[in-house]
């Protein structure tokens, strides 16, 4: 064929695309089409029968490319640009209420709003569904990955171009790169069909449309997913791009920015759906706390009219600027939370309680129950917290009870259905000894937990202890899973921490599922491990009340293991953030012969902790706050932030006025962007080391 005859195919494939693309938009996103479904076959027959004369002409982003390429052997893992950050929660209306005043109190003493102002927030749903983000360059889907726990991600990008309502080209003036994040769920008629379908096949029946959309984008065959009726609905973004003339503006959510290509949260909404993005028309500009709760009775009222589930609703505020100001606190935004709908509830009966028994030795009741479906799921067993807790709700044995589930919260005994509670309804009476190990229980006159005087004695609390010491935070031994640790403990080969570290190639390889290249990685885990840091050792031992940060912090007050034994408690109380309860939770501890002994072991063993301590006249970053984005070429953020501690300094998560420098890897995000407004000195790691004055 010569080029000419050429022009006029390549031009209708194009009318084609962009047409059909702009129904699948009025149908699977409006839900307002505007032809027949025959009008609809029409068109996609003569494309599919002009790409098949014409297969060169075909495009990844046709309509006829989402019916899914062949089945994967795995799904590859993918790095977020900017991590996928989770909400914290409301349940009721005093949470809302606080969480207005937080921002308010914090945006006013910004100077952002005056003293009778109230907050602007953007109030949108809560889906039921699964965390998506979607990755365009240059206008064209190139990648789409789950949550994951917030840094990583499955590649699901194969699953989701099978997607309708997801466009696989954008329209309009889109941004060189745009990272749009949002919910991928199903229509609670179409999770109906699904399941009448399913059955009929006599194939897996799903539980509830969450569980089906999940399942539906986990498949590994992407031709599956292309008969399951996902859809999809954005509510927020990652990395952005936007070229202007010779230079590339980046803008990363990490935290809000006063630059970014809107200046609020709904404006960005609004933008989204220039480029044909599906955003939910469910949302609304709303002042203040009477607003936020307004909106929530008003949503919750009209939720079971809505064709998908939800489960709260979603409180953000507005201006980009405010929530550059307010920031972030560990995995959650601060300018943002979820206002979670009441719990589902059922009623079923009591048949036991059972204990189980904590890494601390802390004694659990647990509730048996008839199975039940709640939530979405059967449950079998809730929790009753402590006695004090059942002799309030005056539960017993046999009673019917009413069981909650709240999303993925543990399920709950709410109280007793006092009207239907049998004759001899049995009384729950705390275990005098330990079910394990038959150690006395004992209960502290300040605290509402029985507990297991057993220690380490105790297979269970010696199980719990264990698993917490090899964790990533504490010794970060890989390959120790949790049913290894049960066989060691469970065969006497391992009855503390101590014994980890006497572990052969040999022994470990007659363990299940240990072959002996496992076995042989594992000892060489466990030599690696011999040289922890002080704080991790500490943290690993499990002494009640000193976490991670309290651990380094007695780790470089203290310098040695040695000198932390023999401390009193006004010697612990003068440790930053040791208050009364941790220094006698030291005391105790240290104050005990089988943890003396532990500790013994631990050297006899051959582990020897690496002081964090400075030595004197070397605490260089005394009083300076450092931040650190990117990643860096030879040391990990932890090796980094263990050299800061070490010289005086201390490292925090947000750039401020007061941060003394910025240590800036590959991938810096909007960090450096910051920094580099405020002129907060930026290093690299050369900088970071020469400013610690190490080689």
């Amino acid at each position: 064929m010569s080029t000419g005859s050429r022009i006029p195919v390549a031009q209708r494939l194009d009318e084609l695309r962009v047409e059909i693309a702009r129904h699948n938009h009025r149908y699977h996103v409006q839900d307002a089409p505007i032809i027949s479904d025959a009008d609809y076959d029409r068109l996609m027959k003569e494309l599919v029968a002009l790409e098949e004369s014409h297969p060169d002409l075909i495009t990844p982003d046709s309509p006829t490319q989402r019916v899914g390429a062949g089945p994967l052997a795995a799904f590859n893992s993918v790095r977020h640009a900017v991590p996928m950050r989770s909400l914290g929660n409301a349940f009721a209306p005093e949470d809302v209420i606080a969480f207005d005043k937080r921002v308010t109190d914090t945006l006013k003493g910004a100077g952002m709003i005056s003293d009778k102002g109230q907050v602007e927030y953007v109030a949108e749903l809560k889906f039921d569904g699964l965390a998506i983000t979607l990755r365009y360059e240059q206008g064209r889907l190139v990648q789409a990955a789950t949550r994951g726990d917030g840094q990583t991600g499955e590649d699901v990008t194969g699953n989701i171009r099978t997607l309708r309502s997801v466009p696989l080209k954008l329209s309009g003036d889109y941004p060189e790169v745009l990272e749009v994040r949002g919910e991928v769920l199903m229509h609670r008629r179409d999770f109906e069909a699904l399941n009448q379908s399913q059955q009929r096949r006599r194939e897996k029946i799903f539980v509830n449309p969450r569980n089906a959309a999940a399942g539906s984008l986990r498949q590994l065959d992407p031709r599956i997913t292309a008969t399951r009726p996902l859809r999809f609905f954005a509510y927020g973004w990652g990395e952005i791009r936007i070229r202007h003339g010779g230079h590339t503006d980046l803008f990363q959510q990490e935290a809000g920015q006063p630059s970014m290509p809107r200046s609020t949260h709904a404006q960005m909404l609004d933008w989204f759906e220039e480029f044909g993005l599906p955003v939910n028309d469910a949302r609304r500009i709303v002042n203040g706390a009477d607003g936020l709760m307004a909106f929530y009775a008003e949503t919750g009222s009209a939720r079971t009219q809505l064709p998908f589930d939800i489960d709260g609703v979603v409180y953000k505020v507005n201006s980009l600027a405010a929530q550059d100001v307010l920031g972030y606190v560990a995995r959650a935004p601060r300018f943002a939370i979820a206002h979670k709908f009441p719990a589902q509830e059922e009623t079923t009966t009591l048949v036991g309680i059972d204990v189980q028994v904590g890494r601390t030795g802390a004694i659990t009741p647990v509730a048996r129950l008839k199975p039940v479906f709640v939530g979405g799921v059967t449950v079998t067993n809730a929790t009753l917290h402590n006695e004090d807790e059942i002799r309030r709700k005056d539960v017993r044995i046999g009673d019917t009870v009413i069981v909650r589930r709240a999303g993925d919260v543990i399920p709950e005994v709410v109280g007793p259905v006092l009207e239907l509670r049998p004759e001899g309804a049995a009384l729950y009476v705390t275990p005098k000894a330990c079910p394990v190990c038959g150690s006395a229980v004992e209960r502290l006159e300040d605290e509402a937990i029985s507990r297991c005087t057993g220690g380490l004695f105790c297979a269970a609390q010696r199980k719990q202890s264990i698993i917490h010491a090899v964790g990533r935070k504490a010794l970060d031994i890989e390959g120790l899973g949790e049913k290894l640790v049960d066989q060691l403990v469970d065969s006497g080969r391992v009855k503390s921490l101590a014994d980890l570290f006497t572990l052969t190639v040999f022994e470990l390889a007659s363990y299940e599922r240990m072959g002996r290249k496992s076995a042989e990685k594992l000892v060489e885990a466990l030599k690696r491990a011999c040289t922890p840091a002080l704080g991790r050792l500490l943290y690993a031992l499990g002494i009640r009340h000193v976490g991670e940060t309290t651990a380094r912090d007695l780790a470089r007050h203290f310098g040695s293991i040695d000198a932390l034994m023999v401390a009193d408690e006004a010697q612990l109380l003068a440790v930053n953030d040791v208050g009364p309860v941790v220094a006698t939770s030291i005391t105790r501890f240290f104050a005990e012969a089988h943890n003396r002994e532990v500790i013994v072991a631990l050297a006899n063993a051959g582990v020897h902790p690496t002081s964090e301590a400075a030595p004197a006249g070397r605490q260089r970053l005394a009083g300076k706050t450092l931040v650190l984005t990117g990643t860096m070429p030879t040391w990990t953020r932890d090796d980094a932030t263990r050299h800061i501690l070490a010289a005086g300094g201390k490292v925090s998560g947000s750039v401020s006025r007061k941060t003394a420098y910025v240590v800036a890897g590959e991938d810096a995000g909007s960090k450096l962007v910051k920094a580099r407004e405020l002129g907060v000195p930026v290093l690299d790691e050369d900088g970071l080391k020469a400013l610690l004055d190490i080689a």
